[in-house]
């Protein structure tokens, strides 16, 4: 009867420790980046009145254009590490007509300590 009893209570222990936090870090998570990935300083390359073949050449193709014409160029970064929270930065470029660069717009900024 006393064999049961310690079974029966190490198994609600281990069912009530189950969802702890701390055995979390435990498990493997892989960090999940997706979209294009812009170091600060190929960011710094780019200024207004570039075309976007020299904007291309500097970041490589947009992850997304603008659905209604190709003036507004998205460079999106998502990055999910393991245990801790999402990231995103999101780079849009604004194109005239011409297909001179006219204005830059940076969310989240980057900043050199990325």
């Amino acid at each position: 009867m006393r064999c049961k009893t310690l079974t029966a209570a190490a198994v609600a222990l281990l069912m009530l420790t189950a969802g702890c936090s701390t055995l979390e870090k435990v498990v493997y998570r892989p960090d999940i980046n997706q979209g294009n990935y812009l170091s600060p300083a190929d960011v710094q390359k780019i200024h207004t009145g570039m075309t976007k073949q020299q904007v291309a050449y500097v970041l490589g193709t947009p992850m997304l254009h603008d659905p209604f014409g190709s003036d507004v160029w998205y460079y999106v970064f998502r990055q999910e590490p393991g245990h801790s929270g999402i990231t995103q930065q999101t780079l849009t470029l604004t194109f005239n007509q011409g297909g001179e660069l006219t204005n830059i717009d940076n969310k989240p900024k980057l900043s050199d300590q990325q």
